[in-house]
């Protein structure tokens, strides 16, 4: 086959690039692709006349035409809008329905990849299923709240600071029951002098079962002896309350949430001084770095009534640190809410089978106290035994029966 013009036939002896075969060759033909224009008869006179006047090869890219396309085409299948026409005005109701689409996974994705770090934080380290002989199950959901004196992980300087002193071990500053209940919530308070009896236990590392000695002891003992099952035991023997859940937070813990959130808001009515804990409060309005919350929460010597004083200043602190972390200005930004969680959740030990959805509902109960949802309240006192506090047990009584049958409270407290 030959495309070239007639021209390059002439001359026989003289042939470039052509075969061996005698025959004349093809006229020529329009290539599929590319259709050159037709050659003038005045230039088909052979090779010397022809020679650099060929008529120069068109491939159309200067009209972007495609191979295969028609003139005036815009590829395959594809047609050329004329120019001045207008463009179709956006679908805006297809955009927001995208865009609200994208919204949604986005928030969805970041919700459940933020429950999932937090869940991952919670140091499930105590085991209520060691525990024996428990009361009955109520129609409340039950907190055991405790404020420990750890210094783990504290250094020398912050323990200097925060004035905690580098004792060993670990006790209980602060015992409190949250009883979350759909005729409203009560915080009780239980002094750490509170006079109470030691029941059999079973071991929470031994195994091995102990039985009673009607022994009386502070109830801040029972955690120094064998740690948060036999705090739980004890406070369900003494009350025939059911605790569902232990949740405990230690100094440093304490304190770095506070500052997470840029301090807690409180309303002193009267100010003290305690050189112990380092207080040094003037009363009026004004708002607590960690520091100065650790002193608010752990101050006794400056009161007369020291420890039944210092927990209604536990109560109230609380609550209002509840009250201000439980705010859309918090939850709903990553930048204050990601340090809070995190602060707390890398101190705070609870039970095994507490979920980040029990101890949001902890929270935001403590948060209903402040917001007049609820009663705080220390238990019942009717005296003192040997320098501890012994308890009314009819009011006790007359109490827990309301939360179990989640009726509203009417027992008060001092």
């Amino acid at each position: 086959m030959n495309d070239w013009p007639d021209g390059w036939t002439e001359d026989r002896d003289g042939r470039y690039g052509r075969g061996s075969a005698d025959a004349q060759p093809e006229g020529a033909r329009v290539m599929r692709h590319v259709q050159r224009p037709a050659v003038p008869q005045q230039q088909s006179q052979g090779y010397d006349d022809r020679y650099g006047q060929a008529p120069a090869y068109d491939s159309r890219y200067n009209t972007g035409q495609v191979y295969g396309a028609p003139p005036g085409g815009g590829g395959q299948g594809g047609t050329r809008i004329p120019a001045g026409t207008p463009r179709p005005a956006p679908d805006w109701r297809r955009r927001i329905k995208v865009g609200s689409i994208v919204l949604v996974v986005a928030v969805l994705g970041t919700s459940i990849g933020t429950y999932f770090w937090a869940d991952g934080k919670m140091r499930r380290d105590v085991d209520l299923s060691k525990v024996i002989d428990r009361p009955k199950e109520g129609d409340c959901t039950t907190y055991l709240i405790v404020g420990s004196d750890s210094r783990e992980g504290m250094s020398a300087e912050e323990k200097k600071k925060l004035h905690t002193g580098s004792a060993e071990g670990k006790r209980t500053d602060s015992m409190m029951i949250m009883a979350a209940c759909g005729s409203g919530n009560t915080m009780i308070s239980l002094p750490r002098d509170s006079d109470v009896e030691i029941p059999s236990f079973v071991g929470s590392e031994s195994g091995k079962t102990f039985p009673a000695q009607g022994r009386r002891v502070k109830l801040n003992a029972a955690y120094a002896e064998d740690g948060p099952e036999l705090l739980v035991r004890t406070v369900e023997h003494n009350t025939g309350l059911r605790i569902d859940h232990y949740a405990e937070i230690g100094f440093a813990g304490f304190a770095n949430i506070v500052d997470a959130l840029g301090g807690v808001d409180m309303n002193i009515e009267k100010g003290f001084k305690d050189k112990k804990s380092g207080a040094d409060f003037q009363a009026g309005e004004q708002t607590l770095d960690g520091e100065q919350a650790l002193a608010f929460v752990r101050t006794r010597y400056a009161f007369a009534e020291s420890d039944l004083a210092r927990t209604k200043n536990q109560q109230k602190f609380l609550s209002a640190l509840a009250s201000q972390a439980a705010t859309p200005g918090t939850i709903l930004n990553p930048f204050k809410l990601y340090p809070v969680m995190g602060a707390g959740l890398d101190t705070l030990i609870v039970d095994k089978d507490m979920s980040l959805f029990d101890l949001g509902e902890m929270f935001f109960a403590m948060k209903g106290i402040s917001g007049g949802d609820g009663t705080s309240m220390n238990i019942p006192i009717s005296g003192s035994r040997g320098g501890n506090l012994t308890w009314d047990k009819a009011k006790v009584q007359q109490l827990v029966q309301q939360i179990q049958n989640d009726e509203k409270v009417t027992v008060t407290g001092k």
